[in-house]
């Protein structure tokens, strides 16, 4: 009888600590589940990536988005953007690589699906490029007209830059419509001859510090 109960109550205890052991292992389980649930995005802009091939800017550029928290999202983008300025008697072309990073926040979003909805936020882009200058007009002697060429030289630019945009889900697939503007403002350039650059990649081609820019994206959410 001593036997049969200390038999009896060795298998309990065992059955007891087998079935925790399985109870821990599906909470961690359930916990590492939770924790890794991709939300993240990629896109491209389609729009300028079309309109390269019929203009002399060529720019090709994609972002990758995550949800942060709540209704935070962080995005990074990068690209590559050639491109010339013919005006007021300067000739110039550059080209280069560009990234930018930052965050936005959903202003409004749809109750089924949090990333259908508005958005605004902020971003800091720099540009590591090749620029040359192939006439700079300059005043001759007696206030005639000249030019002078600059060769090739590597620059440096930083800048500001928002967005406002909005993102649609194409039927009930997994891919997005993203567009936005993004209003921009140069804070830093490396010159060349003191020379204020007319073209930097990811920024635009405009002798000014202030500058806009448009992105209609296709996007795909994992």
């Amino acid at each position: 009888m001593k036997t049969r109960l200390i038999f009896t109550f060795f298998f309990s205890i065992v059955g007891m600590l087998g079935m925790a052991q399985e109870k821990k292992e599906a909470k961690e389980a359930k916990k590492v589940q939770e924790k890794y649930k991709p939300n993240f995005m990629v896109g491209l802009d389609v729009l300028n990536a079309g309109v390269s091939f019929f203009s002399d800017r060529v720019l090709y550029q994609g972002f990758i988005s995550s949800k942060v928290k709540g209704n935070v999202h962080a995005i990074a983008e990068a690209g590559f953007e050639k491109n010339v300025y013919q005006k007021n008697g300067y000739d110039a072309k550059a080209s280069g690589p560009f990234v930018k990073l930052g965050a936005f926040y959903m202003l409004a979003k749809d109750l089924e699906n949090e990333f259908n909805g508005f958005y605004a936020g902020g971003k800091i882009g720099g540009a590591f490029y090749n620029q040359e200058y192939m006439a700079v007009p300059v005043r001759g002697f007696g206030g005639s007209a000249s030019s002078v060429a600059f060769p090739s030289s590597s620059q440096t630019s930083a800048w500001l830059e928002g967005t406002l945009g909005g993102r649609v889900q194409l039927f009930e697939s997994n891919f997005y419509i993203d567009v936005n503007l993004q209003p921009k403002y140069l804070v830093y350039t490396s010159k060349q001859d003191d020379i204020t650059p007319m073209i930097v990649p990811g920024f635009g081609r405009s002798s000014a510090k202030f500058n806009m820019g448009f992105a209609w994206n296709i996007a795909y959410k994992f």
